[in-house]
């Protein structure tokens, strides 16, 4: 992950994490990153220090946590994982509403059943019980043989709800 200083037309300063500066670049240019102040798409790269690390700076700061904690516990500490984020433009900002709206109306209306949808999906497509809307879990194997069959089926929008 990068971090970038950032600054729009009307001179408005804020900040994003980006994957890689090919990646900060791809979504400038298609528009996807606007400024939260106003609005505006036409964003470019303020001016920042570089940001430099001493390469042993870790290895001493865990030394010195490791010193001052408690004899009970030997397991370093685990750093936070950085999570990828996106600002979104109000088109995609609608079509993550519809995703939504699709994945609420799907839970709501088919059978949920959970690691037999592979089973299940197969018994319907050969006509050995009568068809209805499911839902499950497969794995990328399962899906893969699914599909290798001619079964039809399609993955539920996963939307950054679904991991709060």
């Amino acid at each position: 992950m990068i971090h970038y200083d950032l600054i729009c037309d009307a001179g408005h300063a804020f900040a994003s994490w980006f994957a890689s500066s090919g990646a900060f670049d791809r979504q400038v240019k298609r528009g996807l990153v606007a400024c939260p102040a106003c609005g505006s798409t036409a964003v470019e790269k303020a001016i920042m220090a570089p940001a430099l690390s001493r390469g042993d700076r870790r290895a001493k700061a865990i030394e010195a946590s490791e010193r001052e904690a408690p004899a009970e516990s030997s397991a370093p500490e685990r750093l936070p994982q950085a999570t990828p984020v996106a600002m979104l433009s109000g088109q995609e900002r609608e079509l993550r509403t519809k995703l939504k709206e699709v994945r609420d109306h799907l839970v709501k209306n088919a059978d949920y059943v959970g690691q037999k949808f592979p089973e299940e999906a197969r018994r319907m497509h050969y006509g050995e019980i009568e068809h209805r809307s499911i839902y499950g879990e497969a794995s990328p194997d399962e899906a893969k043989s699914l599909h290798e069959e001619g079964i039809e089926f399609h993955p539920l929008p996963r939307l950054p709800d679904d991991w709060n």
